[in-house]
């Protein structure tokens, strides 16, 4: 975990969660931008393949209710993939008194392809746990539950670009290789942009970076067409 709030900063603070079988050092790059345009960070790592979505909200609820409640205004979340699944989950059962805005990177909000055909493998199973079989695009009543409709201020950044071979074979086009850029729509969501790159890459995506501070700042990503 690591906090800070630069001499120059912002009432506002960003919770970044990271995706499944990922850490908090993969949004390192994310948090130095966010902190240089003045805003308090908690870059959170939690164990994203011990435990269901649910159970996890939990579990970092005392964190990020303790900075929430240290900052002078809102409390934003960016999430990589099934991070902002968390923030989904989280917000519905601990929504911030100042909640901000949302931001998701390659986030599967309507599933994975992948998870649906990988789901009953032991080997998926016993690697991503839980909270991976979530991740299918058919979701039972609990996920269902546990995932509510957004009544707050979402912008979706998706890539159009793979370098995973199976994924390519797996999933309808476009897509990063991991997510259907249709299945990280939202409804309610406040805008979404594409651009050219795949899944594990849009944490660290110049573009990516530029846009996400964007719609943290005005709640409009600032170009579009990006693809």
């Amino acid at each position: 975990m690591s906090e800070r709030r630069p001499a120059t900063s912002t009432p506002d603070g960003v919770v970044l969660l990271h995706g499944i079988s990922r850490t908090a050092r993969s949004f390192r790059k994310m948090e130095l931008a966010l902190q240089t345009n003045g805003f308090a960070t908690f870059n959170l790592d939690y164990e994203s393949r011990r435990k269901a979505l649910d159970a996890l909200a939990e579990d970092i609820h005392p964190a990020v209710d303790l900075f929430a409640s240290g900052l002078d205004g809102s409390v934003h979340f960016v999430c990589h993939s099934m991070g902002g699944l968390l923030a989904r989950a989280y917000v519905a059962r601990h929504r911030p008194l100042r909640l901000g805005r949302v931001v998701m990177l390659g986030t599967p909000n309507g599933g994975s392809e992948i998870a649906d055909r990988l789901k009953n493998l032991s080997a998926f199973r016993a690697f991503f746990g839980p909270a991976g079989q979530q991740l299918v695009t058919r979701r039972d009543a609990a996920t269902n539950a546990t995932l509510p409709a957004v009544d707050y201020p979402v912008g979706i950044i998706a890539g159009n670009r793979s370098i995973y071979p199976v994924g390519a074979a797996l999933l309808p086009r476009p897509h990063d290789g991991r997510v259907s850029v249709a299945n990280t729509k939202l409804d309610g969501m406040a805008d979404h942009i594409v651009i050219g790159t795949t899944h594990p890459w849009l944490v660290r995506n110049d573009l990516a970076i530029e846009q996400t501070i964007a719609f943290l700042k005005g709640g409009r990503f600032g170009r579009t067409n990006l693809a």
